[in-house]
């Protein structure tokens, strides 16, 4: 690729002469009468729309979000006035679909780069709603209306719930495309080797985000390749790389021989070519509501908050998980008095298992489950030990382990062995959501790093368990853990607990 590249001349010297006399005639910092970097833009790059796979998800988020609005304003006027409602209700009912695509607009809602990953769409939807009703209660009281309540009670919160779930299903299946190639971002890394290596590893670990890397503009590259990807020029011909890729994205990596002005530059380039330019932080894994940016003399400066292990959100997350804990084994009580049942009479033992792990700060604690293995199982363990396919680590592991007496492998599928640690939940040992639950023996191989995933309770689910559970190396799963950790929010648990019920019913991972 990066000879073929040198055989086209596809590496202007526009670039290389703005670089070496407009910075020798003007100064770093000075532009000349006539800037050269717009008629690089003209040159270099045609100005380019969003792709048809954009366009036709924003088109399609627009649809669903006019169909929940519609059927949550009929459900409220049928359920409210029945089939005969008044008509000024009538048409409120049929202005309501716009009323809320406005709503959504107002939050940039349809935004590109809010859709697909992460849980920003979804924040976005519900702030919508709380500003729609916000505003409907300033007009009332402006204009001294009394709506029915109960029709604004149901339309407003339908409305934000089907939108949720039709978001959701869409970007279920913008993954599913995501999985199949499809629907990709064609990303050029830009920076030193090393950096760049570790940024496309990054990228390639969230294929649903939907990055595709398609070369790397490296200075002083070692060979041809990095991580698989082809280097397709440096630092100094980002723009000719961009072209012979079709790239719509630009990423720089932490470590790049790019000046501050150089990246300002390159973003003059950019500029009115649709392609987006996205700079890695040399801080990983520290996401959400832990970074602002603080800008200081133009600068833009990461600002990194200290992750919150105590306070009142740590008093809220404590009773919700209490609450909530006891309420579902309420709920889950004669099913896990029928399983408990089927346990004892399957095969000689007890019904539970009861095993010391590790929780907040080091402290010991007895979790429990319904038993799936037969009594012999740690007797049998040392013969296993070499069939271990988690041998990267220290979690052992196999999928076709012997010791998982029959009724036990159908209670791990659905993860329904997990059930009494409901028990542990309410007494305090453990979270809803949190790290997995270390054995002693495990934390006391811990390296110093890892150790950090003893700042928070151990957790029922977590992100490991809805990331393919057994299926992860142990590197990525304290990569998870760690992740949590650092950044955990009562919206991030709301959002695994969510994906911890699609988790179980997919069965991945579950031996």
């Amino acid at each position: 690729m990066t000879s073929s590249l040198r055989r086209t001349g596809l590496v202007p010297s526009l670039l290389r002469s703005f670089d070496e006399k407009t910075l020798h005639d003007h100064g770093a910092e000075r532009l000349p009468t006539e800037p050269p970097v717009l008629r690089a833009v003209d040159a270099a790059l045609t100005p380019r729309r969003s792709t048809q796979w954009q366009r036709s998800l924003v088109r399609r988020l627009v649809w669903m979000d006019f169909l929940a609005a519609a059927v949550a304003g009929l459900l409220a006027l049928v359920v409210r006035f029945g089939t005969g409602g008044p008509d000024v209700y009538l048409f409120v009912t049929l202005a309501a679909p716009l009323v809320w695509l406005l709503s959504c607009a107002s939050v940039r809602a349809y935004e590109q780069r809010f859709l697909g990953t992460g849980s920003e769409e979804f924040q976005r939807i519900f702030n919508a709603g709380v500003r729609l009703l916000a505003l409907m209660a300033v007009v009332s009281l402006a204009f001294r209306l009394e709506p029915a309540r109960l029709y604004v009670l149901i339309a407003l919160p339908t409305t934000v719930a089907l939108t949720l779930l039709l978001r959701y299903a869409a970007r279920q299946q913008l993954h599913r495309q995501r999985a199949a190639g499809q629907c990709l971002h064609k990303v050029v890394v830009v920076g030193r080797e090393r950096s760049c290596a570790e940024l496309i590893r990054q990228l390639s670990r969230e294929p649903q985000a939907g990055f595709s890397v398609v070369g790397a503009c490296i200075d002083r590259p070692r060979g041809p390749e990095v991580e698989g990807v082809p280097v397709v020029g440096t630092s100094t011909s980002i723009v000719a790389a961009l072209r012979a890729t079709g790239a719509d994205t630009v990423a720089v990596g932490a470590w790049s021989d790019l000046s501050q002005f150089d990246l300002r530059r390159l973003s003059w380039q950019l500029e009115g070519s649709g392609i987006d330019l996205v700079v890695a932080p040399s801080l990983t894994d520290v996401a959400g509501p832990r970074i602002h940016i603080r800008p200081v003399s133009g600068l833009p400066l990461l600002h990194v908050e200290e992750p919150e292990f105590s306070g009142i959100r740590r008093f809220v997350k404590n009773t919700v998980d209490r609450t909530a804990a006891l309420l579902g084994l309420l709920a889950a009580a004669p099913l896990l008095l029928v399983l408990a049942i089927v346990v004892r009479v399957t095969s000689p033992g007890p019904a539970f298992f009861r095993q010391e792990r590790v929780g907040t700060d080091g402290e010991r604690f007895t979790m429990f489950k319904l038993r799936s293995m037969y009594l012999d199982a740690e007797q049998r363990l040392a013969d296993l030990r070499t069939r271990n396919e988690n041998s990267d680590g220290l979690l052992f592991k196999i999928k076709d382990d012997p010791r998982i007496t029959p009724v036990g492998r159908w209670l791990r599928r659905f993860s329904l062995d997990e059930l009494p640690q409901l028990f542990n939940v309410v007494k305090g040992d453990m979270s809803l959501v949190g790290p997995r639950p270390p054995l002693q023996s495990e934390v006391r191989q811990y390296p110093n790093d890892v150790r950090r995933r003893l700042l928070v309770k151990p957790g029922l689910t977590g992100l490991w368990q809805v990331s393919g559970r057994s299926e992860l190396s142990w590197d990525e799963s304290v990569r998870l853990d760690l992740h949590y950790v650092e950044n955990w929010s009562l919206a991030l648990d709301a959002h695994i607990l969510w994906r911890t019920a699609f988790a179980v019913l997919g069965r991945r991972g579950a031996y």
